[in-house]
């Protein structure tokens, strides 16, 4: 199920499913959707604060399941990541959200709803959230997020590419995201799946050894041996958490002993994620990744 791509006039709908955050957070973003022609307005709970958390858990839900529900909401985009998207999942029909067809957007903690929404076939889009505009961002990271929203998946003119790990071509469907929610997935009903896929990686504020035992723990449940390609962005702030009383590898080199001897074609801070200068990309459709060249190209529409 691919969403419509969206068009002038067109509702988008806020919602903040996982930490929280201030108006002013959000205004660059809401002025940059509305500079686009649509329609921006706000889940009830947006600016909820309980702790670490935008709200209770129902409330966060129900904004989801509202915006879903909702005939005259386009496309649902998230206020930003954080923690608290897996504590949704009892509250949400992911059947019914996934049967809406409608356009979902965000990445970081967001990851756990990909993951859930492109298993029951709805395809989603890791972008940047709102909270990521508050801050000036490149011109192509704009025009990116943009035509993505107009169902354009195309690499925007500047744009970084991948360094070359491992050569050669692979052709698979997208999925994947930040690592760490990658790896709570495992064992649940919602499970990364890799068999074929373009795999793509990523990270924020993980420690060195902690990316060695994510991807350690992938390898030991033959998670990355299954995929056909793997994109890795960028372990963002990851050398910076050296803890002196063990050492540390840097993250490049720990992506390189862990991944380099599987002999997939792999390229390395590719612009997804965490990181400074991101794409917008679809999850759930079909590219190839030409790892010699480091790009990767999408083969198949994101939209309807």
């Amino acid at each position: 199920m691919k969403p419509r791509a969206l068009k002038p006039g067109d509702q988008v709908r806020v919602v903040s499913p996982a930490s929280p955050l201030t108006p002013e957070q959000t205004a660059a973003g809401i002025a940059l959707l509305e500079s686009e022609g649509y329609v921006v307005t706000l889940g009830e709970h947006v600016y909820d604060k309980d702790g670490y958390l935008a709200g209770r858990d129902e409330d966060r839900a129900a904004d989801l399941m509202r915006a879903f529900t909702d005939p005259d909401v386009a496309c649902v985009i998230c206020s930003r990541g954080g923690y608290g998207s897996a504590r949704l999942l009892p509250f949400l029909d992911l059947d019914a959200i996934a049967a809406s067809g409608k356009m979902f957007c965000g990445f970081s903690d967001v990851t756990t709803l990909h993951l859930a929404l492109n298993r029951r076939g709805l395809v989603t889009m890791h972008t940047p959230m709102l909270i990521t505009f508050s801050v000036d961002r490149e011109p192509w990271v704009v025009e990116s997020f943009k035509s993505l929203l107009k169902g354009d998946a195309s690499v925007p003119t500047g744009a970084k590419k991948g360094e070359t790990l491992v050569g050669g071509t692979a052709d698979g469907v997208v999925t994947g995201g930040c690592m760490c929610l990658l790896g709570d997935s495992l064992a649940t009903v919602d499970a990364l799946e890799t068999k074929g896929r373009i795999l793509l990686l990523e990270d924020v504020d993980e420690s060195p050894h902690r990316v060695d035992a994510l991807l350690t723990h992938m390898l030991n449940v033959g998670l990355l041996q299954q995929a056909a390609g793997i994109v890795v962005g960028e372990m963002t702030n990851t050398d910076e958490k050296v803890d002196p009383k063990i050492g540390a590898w840097s993250w490049r080199r720990i992506v390189e002993d862990r991944i380099g001897p599987l002999g997939i074609p792999t390229v390395v801070d590719y612009p997804i994620g965490h990181m400074k200068t991101m794409l917008s990309v679809p999850l759930g459709v079909r590219a190839r990744l030409e790892a010699d060249a480091g790009t990767l190209t999408y083969t198949e529409s994101p939209c309807s």
